[in-house]
């Protein structure tokens, strides 16, 4: 039975901090945006619209995504669940956009590259990850590009460094640094503080997805999200310590193990993904900021926009 669903232009599934912020990116373009998750609930804002459908049912993604004439993927699972269920998710929004005719746009990570002892990583990186989750992410991206090809779909891929940014709460840089250094309570840091490390600032993995989804002519390949120059973790600690007027209470996990937000769990989960910390981990997003004539958030203005939206999320509590 066809969909009675209203039509939309832009379809963002998920909704998290990525999907959220995309969401309302799209919304002050002026386009008509659908966000959805599986209860359909969150946060109004204004110009989206918000619908239920469970990312797993190909019926329900295809529901949801009537009319759309692109759609995005900002779907996300628990650590422990993404080998299981991130390819059966896939399946269905594929099909669903196949069906639909819609452009898809996906929100990607690192994981595929794996372990570059410290290389900087641009789109012709090798992708030599040897755990589970990196080696089923580059799985899930050569069925991204080979259902582009084949001319199934038109994708676009974007991949994104470590989260920081409004709304942003599990991140080595989210719920466990920031609260603590704005109450005076620890603050969490992994492996060798010293080495640079890059950050991408919410705003722009948004702005940069919504970019791929104006702009057809970055389907068929993978793109790296605007990303500030990498510093050293030490050098952001000292940027959060100018803004907040307080030294940090850094506490440094030279392995993984449970803390704060980050359960035993999920700790257990992460730490194939560990060498991430103990490398530097350098994106280059030259291309796309060539591209597209864009250049990423400073650091410093993404530090302040943080701690702005923590120092209200806690006056709320």
């Amino acid at each position: 039975m066809p969909s009675t669903a209203p039509a939309a232009h832009h379809v963002v599934l998920g909704s998290g901090p990525a999907g959220t912020a995309l969401a309302a990116e799209l919304a002050r373009r002026g386009h008509r945006v659908r966000l959805v998750n599986r209860s359909g609930d969150g946060p109004r804002t204004a110009g989206v619209e918000r619908h239920a459908a469970d990312a797993a049912d190909p019926a329900q993604v295809r529901a949801a995504i009537a009319g759309a004439a692109t759609v995005y993927h900002c779907v996300n699972v628990d650590y422990h669940r993404q080998v299981d269920l991130l390819p059966g998710i896939q399946k269905s929004i594929l099909a669903a956009a196949e069906a639909e005719g819609a452009r898809l746009v996906v929100l990607d990570t690192l994981y595929p590259y794996g372990s570059t002892g410290g290389a900087v990583m641009t789109e012709n990186t090798p992708w030599r990850a040897t755990g589970r989750k990196g080696q089923m992410r580059a799985h899930l991206d050569e069925i991204y590009l080979a259902a582009h090809e084949s001319g199934r779909v038109r994708v676009a891929l974007g991949r994104a460094a470590d989260f920081v940014g409004p709304g942003v709460l599990n991140s080595t840089l989210g719920g466990a640094v920031f609260p603590g250094a704005l109450t005076g309570g620890e603050v969490l840091a992994l492996g060798d503080i010293d080495l640079p490390h890059s950050y991408g600032y919410i705003g722009d993995v948004a702005s940069g997805l919504a970019t791929l989804g104006e702009r057809p002519e970055g389907d068929g390949r993978v793109w790296h999200l605007p990303t500030a120059p990498a510093v050293s973790t030490r050098e952001v600690h000292a940027m959060i310590e100018e803004r907040v007027g307080r030294p940090l209470k850094v506490v440094v996990l030279d392995e993984p193990r449970a803390f704060g937000p980050f359960d035993e769990r999920f700790m257990r989960e992460y730490a194939e993904l560990f060498y991430q910390h103990t490398e530097p981990q350098i994106v280059d997003s030259s291309a796309f900021e060539r591209a597209f004539a864009v250049r990423p958030t400073p650091l410093g203005a993404a530090l302040d926009a943080t701690i702005a939206w923590y120092r209200e999320a806690i006056a709320r509590r």
